[in-house]
């Protein structure tokens, strides 16, 4: 994964409470970056959480490869990418960076809901037109099937 398969960053400034006695960003804090880039991500394509129109996912994978330590007061760029497009989840790729230092690369896989029913439902076809169009790398389809 590289920066330049990015399209949209979110800034970060690390804060005292996310760090641990060894002065450095706890590792679940990496995920809670993850989720505050996703909401910007997401608002970036015109959607909201809240409201009648807003889309519903639950989260049903996460995952992480630390590759640096981010302490205190550091900048951080959160990069989101929808890396693939199925018929029901989708998944982002992330990417965290000091600098031009990768510290973390990881993916969320969410399933899509049907509004306050939590009942998995089909992505809805604005939702892949408006995600394909912002994205410079085209997220990866699984095709219905047939």
């Amino acid at each position: 994964m590289s920066e330049t398969d990015f399209t949209f960053f979110h800034p970060l400034r690390v804060r005292w409470s996310e760090c641990d006695a060894q002065g450095i960003v706890f590792n679940v804090n990496y995920f809670l970056y993850f989720d505050v880039a996703m909401t910007e991500y997401m608002r970036a394509l015109g959607f909201s959480f809240i409201g009648p129109e807003a889309l519903e996912f639950y989260t049903v994978r996460a995952e992480a490869d630390y590759r640096g330590s981010a302490v205190f007061d550091d900048e951080l760029r959160i990069g989101v990418r929808c890396a693939r497009l199925g018929t029901t989840s989708m998944s982002a790729a992330f990417i965290i960076l000091r600098g031009d230092e990768v510290l973390t690369e990881g993916a969320l896989t969410y399933v899509h809901a049907l509004r306050g029913t939590k009942t998995t439902a089909p992505l809805p076809a604005f939702f892949i037109d408006r995600a394909t169009a912002f994205e410079r790398t085209p997220p990866e389809r699984k095709q219905p099937r047939s």
